[in-house]
């Protein structure tokens, strides 16, 4: 078991942690978007200072680091969920063989063009990469990020997990998966990760990136090893954190814990410059495939 309450990693982006705070809650509270847009003016002083700031914050997905698929197979499936067909982003390498599999689970905006390119980084490193949309019984996700959101509030929690777990019987019957489940989420798609890992006892290896914990009463049918990152500046999720780590340690849960100081809430999203900070994202997702390399081997 490791614990790592504080990597020290130098602040390359500096803003006001008001702003990161208000653009957490629209996220996830939800708050409507004029709320928001009046609140960031109060805390910037104009309308113009405000919608300067605002792509800085917000996502854009052009941002996003494009990893390359020469060496990779990439294509779009379809899979029965439980509620409707289900759509996901598929990557491995070319090199025909059987592969250990990796689910890439999205955040509350649904499958997009950054976590398609996280799964072709995990496809890289030799795995079966897999990332489904979990808005697919509803159409799939929308360009509008306000539309997704009000997509996400109309799921239905149990399906919705079911849905998932359907994505690894998909796979156990593909002949270049060697029935070896790993997956890794963030923000929302981290707290289905710990779901799932509560649910699902064939997983090998669970990643959450600032994802919500599960109940504590939970824990004990954890099969997993576990591993957890958070950004210390994220005092919404970080509250979780005592009772989860208690847990585990009662449970004798193979886990792994990292906070990154000076780290807001999705800092491994590379589409969001106010929130991205690159040091801690390379040093996670590092830990992440040395996480995926010791138990999906």
């Amino acid at each position: 078991m490791t614990s790592h309450y504080l990597t020290y990693l130098p602040k390359i982006f500096i803003m006001d942690q008001r702003i990161i705070n208000l653009y957490d809650e629209y996220t996830h509270k939800p708050l409507p978007r004029d709320e928001f847009i009046k609140r960031l003016i109060r805390l910037t002083g104009s309308l113009t200072a405000a919608m300067t700031l605002l792509p800085m914050i917000e996502v854009n997905y052009a941002n996003a680091a494009v990893t390359a698929d020469d060496e990779l197979l990439t294509e779009k499936i379809t899979y029965q969920g439980v509620n409707g067909e289900m759509k996901a982003y598929v990557a491995r390498p070319k090199k025909d063989g059987k592969y250990s599999a990796v689910m890439v689970i999205h955040e509350n905006r649904g499958l997009n063009a950054h976590i398609e390119d996280v799964t072709r980084r995990a496809a890289n490193a030799g795995y079966l990469a897999i990332a489904p949309d979990a808005l697919s019984p509803q159409g799939g996700a929308p360009d509008d990020p306000d539309k997704a959101r009000e997509m996400f509030a109309k799921l239905d929690a149990q399906q919705n997990l079911q849905n998932f777990i359907k994505g690894f019987e998909y796979l156990s019957g593909r002949k270049d998966c060697n029935g070896k489940f790993g997956c890794v989420g963030f923000c929302w798609g981290g707290g289905l990760v710990n779901q799932l890992a509560v649910n699902y006892p064939l997983l090998k290896a669970a990643v959450a990136f600032y994802g919500r914990q599960p109940d504590a009463a939970d824990v004990p049918k954890i099969k997993s090893a576990v591993q957890l990152h958070y950004g210390a500046l994220d005092e919404r999720i970080n509250a979780g954190i005592p009772a989860y780590e208690e847990a585990l340690k009662k449970a004798g849960v193979k886990y792994e814990l990292y906070v990154y100081e000076g780290a807001n809430h999705a800092f491994h999203n590379d589409t969001a410059a106010g929130r991205y900070n690159e040091q801690a994202a390379k040093l996670a997702w590092q830990r992440t495939l040395d996480f995926f390399k010791k138990y999906l081997a």
